[in-house]
């Protein structure tokens, strides 16, 4: 039985997860199912009735979701963007104004600046982590939104929450939070006062790089809105398969092992390369020349597995160095096992060029897996060595 003052590790086990009655399997079966069968016309059975709707293998994992975030309920998408798409729909009509940070993921600033821009949404861009910007973007009456990234992707920047919630929560504007970068296992924005935390899945919840998804976890409080948003996605119909919850659920039950090695490794890293001349900046919260460190010290529990650099040689530079590793793989996404390095301005931050949010030409981002530490320092001193 998980008690409710259970700790991380073991609600990330157990929430959820309870064994099969039948068989007692350890591990609860995966429902691949479409649909179930009825006791006479509107009989159902523990309200399961088509799986666009519910189905017990992603109610196992939207149960572990909300246990992991705090909240009162979880929501499992089809992708992050999915379950952003939900929201955001949701939450906002034509005319509606959503303020959003200046360095998030491409796709967060694609999808409200040409998606919901077309629906006839408006948006300011602005440095969440700057609060007197934060207040001067809110338009009272018109703005529905606030969206903060923390860490920030792909400039780490850190941002505060509990300051952000209490100035969106004065303004009658939701806050929204996404904790990819972080992952509850090092961040809890619902305990910091976040209306809602998004997620994308795929990344370190999953953390294999085999499987794409999102989720939304609401705080209490928000019981209408996670309804709300409930009924989109049933009506809308972005779910995860059972498969995809599944590998999702698998991959939690390791998070919290998994962010201390990520961790670790990104630490070390970070103190090498910062070393290094051929390398003007580094962006990670680990370091006490970061200018969030204090602030990301006080609201995580560790400094996560994602970090950027500026080469001093440009974006030539930059480029060389991201197709010069071997061990380290260059690739989209992030939050895997193994480690994965990225050009944002050429690849997961393409869309944004030109606008607010344009990441710098020379930024390289490395999302610092699980290996043998000594091993990734060998290849990115080689790769450096090679500029």
């Amino acid at each position: 039985m998980l008690h409710d003052d259970a700790r991380f590790d073991t609600r990330a086990i157990h929430a959820g997860q309870a064994f099969d009655p039948t068989t007692g399997a350890v591990i609860p079966p995966i429902y691949q199912t479409s649909t179930y069968v009825q006791d006479g016309i509107g009989g159902l059975r523990n309200g399961y009735e088509y799986s666009r709707g519910t189905n017990p293998t992603r109610t196992a994992l939207e149960t572990q979701l909300a246990a992991l975030e705090g909240g009162i309920r979880g929501l499992s998408f089809a992708s992050g963007l999915a379950a952003e798409d939900a929201l955001l729909r949701t939450v906002l009509t034509p005319g509606d104004h959503v303020v959003v940070g200046n360095d998030v993921y491409g796709g967060t600033h694609r999808l409200v600046r040409r998606i919901f821009g077309a629906w006839g949404v408006t948006h300011s861009t602005v440095d969440t982590s700057d609060l007197d910007a934060v207040r001067g973007a809110i338009e009272l009456g018109t703005t529905k939104v606030l969206w903060v990234e923390t860490p920030s992707n792909p400039l780490m920047k850190i941002s505060d929450i509990a300051a952000l919630a209490e100035i969106a929560n004065e303004a009658g504007v939701v806050t929204v939070v996404d904790n990819t970068f972080a992952s509850p296992a090092l961040q809890q924005p619902i305990a910091l006062g976040a209306d809602v935390v998004v997620h994308s899945t795929t990344k370190y919840l999953g953390g294999h790089s085999d499987v794409v998804g999102g989720g939304l976890v609401f705080a209490a409080g928000q019981e209408e809105l996670a309804d709300q948003v409930q009924f989109t996605q049933f009506a809308a119909g972005a779910v995860s398969g059972p498969f995809d919850a599944f590998l999702t659920s698998r991959g939690i039950k390791t998070l919290g092992i998994r962010m201390e090695r990520h961790s670790s490794n990104a630490q070390a890293i970070a103190e090498r390369l910062a070393e290094h001349a051929g390398v003007a900046r580094v962006f990670y919260p680990g370091l006490a020349s970061h200018p969030g460190h204090e602030l990301a010290a006080r609201q995580m529990s560790g400094f996560g597995g994602m970090l950027s650099i500026e080469l001093a040689g440009g974006g030539e530079a930059a480029r060389r160095f991201a197709e010069s590793t071997e061990l380290i793989q260059l690739a989209e996404s992030l939050g895997g096992v193994e480690s994965l390095v990225n050009h944002p301005w050429s690849m997961t931050h393409a869309s944004v060029r030109g606008t607010e949010a344009e990441v710098p030409e020379s930024i390289v981002r490395i999302s610092v897996g699980i290996e043998d530490v000594n091993d990734l320092l060998a290849d990115i001193d080689g790769a450096l060595a090679r500029l």
